[in-house]
């Protein structure tokens, strides 16, 4: 694969950044406090906090905090549901547990679901030490909700529903056996996108701790068929924290805008930023910040997951140091 090579920000992803951030700005002035994050580049908007996920303390929260936030509208799948947008998150440390939420609004604020988790540790074939990390997408052929998550944190795992809510036949689709160098592969999320060559319909970009360096944990990715079986990994990392000037990256989010395809995910700064990879995942061209904290982030946001309603953009997405995080929304301003 012919990737363009790391290195500094290009001039013209600072001039691109630098017009999103004039038109945020505008936009910004507009708006209530608190005051919005620094504007993303590639012409993304601001996005500005506007409320918890939740709006009181949940029934099932056995380690004190719940992260990886995936949103799905659920009004144009199902005959019946328990609400229009149906959030999936989880605590990270043992036992873990794959949690469901709903709301007739994306904005929230979010009901918790009275029998979590939909998914514990108890798996069908194995018990792990805890499960977490999912991600939903809708299979509109087979009709289902197909639902990714990893437990080990060195396997990632999918599992379907028709419902969106009761989950069957799950199956490790992702392990370090299949990408070299690596002890643990997971917080993946899975998107409808082809790459020529490839005859996939499917993307998945994880988080690979890779055992070569420079830099720890880093984005690699995978294709398939259908989003259930046949997938395939490549080795190499598709997106480095070096070209960041940081040593780990996780939780990757697909965006396409101006005819290309970006990946927006978090770093050990605390940060969140943005690369452009291509249609193809064949570039690294590293853009900057994407999304800083705000102060009553407390340091750290994380795990971006995105959707619109009413033509309204909305980010869903950790706040707070990890295994202490909760889960917050923010409206795009600009």
């Amino acid at each position: 694969m012919t990737r363009t090579p790391e290195g500094p920000v290009t001039r013209r992803a600072l001039l691109r950044g630098a017009a999103a951030a004039g038109v945020a700005a505008a936009g910004g002035a507009l708006t209530a406090a608190p005051t919005p994050a620094l504007a993303a580049p590639g012409g993304f908007p601001t996005y500005q906090y506007v409320r918890d996920a939740f709006a009181g303390p949940l029934r099932y929260n056995p380690t004190g905090e719940f992260i990886f936030p995936c949103v799905r509208g659920v009004y144009d799948k199902l005959d019946s549901y328990l609400g229009r947008y149906y959030l999936y998150y989880a605590p990270h440390d043992a036992p873990g547990g794959i949690c469901l939420a709903y709301a007739d609004r994306l904005e929230g604020p979010y009901t918790e679901y009275p029998d979590n988790p939909i998914v514990d540790r108890v798996l069908p074939t194995t018990t792990v030490s805890h499960v977490s990390s999912p991600h939903v997408v809708w299979d509109a052929p087979t009709r289902q909700f197909y639902l990714y998550f990893h437990g080990e944190n060195f396997t990632t795992r999918v599992a379907r529903s028709t419902d969106g809510i009761r989950f069957t036949d799950e199956t490790p689709i992702l392990s370090t056996r299949l990408v070299p160098n690596t002890t643990e592969t997971s917080y993946a999320r899975v998107f409808e996108h082809s790459v020529a060559g490839r005859n996939n319909r499917y993307v998945m970009v994880f988080m690979g701790l890779h055992t070569i360096g420079p830099g720890a944990r880093k984005i690699f990715w995978g294709w398939s068929p259908n989003g259930w079986s046949g997938w395939q990994f490549d080795p190499n990392p598709l997106v480095s924290p070096s070209g960041d000037g940081l040593t780990d990256i996780s939780a990757p989010h697909l965006l396409k805008r101006n005819g290309t395809a970006y990946l927006a995910y978090h770093g050990n700064s605390g940060n969140m930023y943005l690369t452009e990879v291509g249609v193809n995942f064949d570039r690294e061209v590293h853009l900057g910040v994407f999304h800083r904290p705000i102060a009553s982030d407390d340091g750290r946001v994380a795990a971006p997951a995105f959707g619109t309603d009413g033509g309204v953009q909305y980010m869903l997405y950790e706040a707070g140091p990890r295994l202490n995080a909760r889960i917050r929304i923010a409206r795009a301003v600009g």
